[in-house]
């Protein structure tokens, strides 16, 4: 039998798992929902200017970095220079600078808290040593948690005794590694930590898992990128590739049903057309399955995965802008974090990603999109009354918040609106607006995470909930997983 895939779902896992097998010659067909592709790392238009939908800054594009071995695979590397320093990340007390080289980096960092100076550097000594040690398993790129035989044995094949090194890390948190350092107590330090795990690993320092965390607090130095136009260009690639290798890629379609039948799966379209596959990849959010399978076969996927489909993850509430550049005294950067001291959600912190002056796929001269986005709790969307109360009062949080350090920002916007939870649940078919992902923490990472084998035969799930979790890099790697299982072969 011909073996045929279907993938469902055009965001980063799907594109990525979908265009690798088209270009290794299987049969491909990939449905997507919207009219766009990328899913939350996609883009929309409002007359003259083009907003990414979510995620902005690239990662993984380093000679050997994730992305960069999907679009070499494909045959599209993309040729763009690193930023050398990638971000401001301000807070109440000081304004951080995140610089690409590490030691640079480091003695910025300590400047700020010279009492601490000593155990900061042998803190970043050790992340630094962690990752990279963590990192040489990025290139085998072994399935966690494995399930199979082969990926056992992947796993195995892929250890070398400098390994050893990470066991006594292997169920430890970040924190715990602070308090080994004596800066558990230092809040400035932790704050600033925090916000930076906020944004790649969903949860801070207290409970992130420390081996992912030190990759996360290390990666950035690798290379993050400013994509002229954004994210979604990495979509366009793929599709582009997925098309040219064979594979038939059909914008504004549905999944409304699943079914097993024998040895195939047939799958039904809001439009009512039907698709006959060997192997599916589910590239959608995780609570969606209960509405596209039956209640028989929902009882027989993982336990894990079962579990997920009942958790919550964080939701957001995103805001997009368009500022007239003469207006302000200098233009904005392109990457800022801002923290107000007052938490991680609801305001308190958030990342806010502008294009570069120039950059006219996203505005037109002498003018700079925005989009600033926080992690928000969804009990506190869950009214109709206590929706538009939420949306106004953080709008207005971080609006108050830009102000206070650009006081010429209001003054300046020339366009805005908001994306809350249901403009997430209705244009990116995410419920409730869960975005991101699961929290990296010790009982959801790892060998604790959600595999991308569903315990259905044949039927495979990537994206942001499943490990290594969220962002672009993370749903590109379980895409790669989904790939490799269908194939048969490791692929890149």
């Amino acid at each position: 039998m011909v073996r045929t895939v279907l993938v469902i779902g055009a965001g980063i896992g799907g594109l990525t798992a979908g265009s690798l097998l088209a270009k290794s010659g299987r049969q491909v067909t990939l449905l997507e929902a919207s009219s766009e592709l990328g899913g939350c790392a996609g883009k929309f238009k409002r007359k003259k200017y083009l907003f990414p939908a979510g995620a902005t800054l690239g990662m993984g594009l380093e000679p050997g970095g994730i992305h960069d071995r999907v679009f070499r695979y494909l045959g599209k590397p993309m040729a763009i220079e690193p930023l050398e320093r990638v971000m401001e990340m301000v807070h109440p007390d000081a304004t951080f600078v995140f610089h690409k080289d590490r030691e640079r980096h480091v003695d910025g960092i300590a400047a700020h808290f010279p009492q601490h100076s000593e155990q900061i550097r042998a803190f970043y000594k050790e992340i630094y040593r962690t990752s990279a040690i963590v990192r040489t398993l990025m290139d085998p790129l072994p399935a966690l948690p494995p399930t199979t035989a082969a990926e056992w044995t992947f796993l195995a094949k892929s250890m070398r005794p400098k390994h050893t090194k990470l066991l006594p890390f292997f169920n430890q948190t970040l924190g715990q590694r602070l308090k080994k350092h004596g800066l558990a107590d230092l809040q400035p330090f932790r704050q600033m930590l925090d916000g930076l795990l906020i944004d790649s690993m969903q949860t801070g320092s207290k409970d992130v898992a420390y081996l992912l965390a030190a990759v996360a607090l290390d990666i950035y130095h690798e290379g993050a990128y400013y994509i002229p136009g954004g994210l979604y260009r990495f979509s366009e690639l793929m599709g582009d590739s997925l098309k040219e290798n064979g594979g038939m890629l059909k914008k504004r379609r549905t999944l409304r049903k699943l079914e097993r039948q024998g040895e195939l799966w047939i799958a039904t379209d809001h439009r009512g057309n039907v698709y006959e596959a060997s192997d599916v990849i589910l590239n959608v959010p995780i609570q969606q399955l209960p509405k596209i399978l039956a209640p028989e076969l929902v009882s027989k996927l993982k336990a894990s995965l079962r579990d997920g489909i009942a958790g919550e993850t964080w939701t957001t509430l995103t805001l997009y802008l368009a500022v007239d550049s003469s207006k302000l005294k200098e233009s904005l950067p392109p990457f800022r974090q801002i923290s107000t001291g007052d938490g991680l959600a609801e305001g308190g912190h958030f990342f806010m990603s502008s294009s570069v002056p120039g950059d006219e796929l996203r505005a037109p001269e002498g003018f700079q999109t925005v989009t600033i986005s926080t992690h928000s709790r969804v009990e506190n969307w869950n009214t109709q009354e206590k929706y538009e109360e939420q949306r106004e009062v953080l709008t207005e949080r971080m609006l108050q918040a830009i102000n206070e350090l650009i006081p010429e920002f209001r003054n300046a916007i020339v366009h805005m609106e908001s994306g809350a939870p249901k403009a997430w649940e209705r244009f990116a078919g995410r419920p409730n607006g869960f975005v991101g992902g699961f929290p990296q923490t010790l009982d959801a990472a790892l060998f604790n995470s959600i595999s991308h084998h569903s315990g259905l035969p044949n039927l495979y799930v990537c994206g942001d909930h499943i490990f290594p979790g969220g962002g672009t890099i993370g749903a590109a790697a379980s895409g790669i997983h989904a790939a490799r299982s269908v194939s048969g072969e490791r692929l890149i």
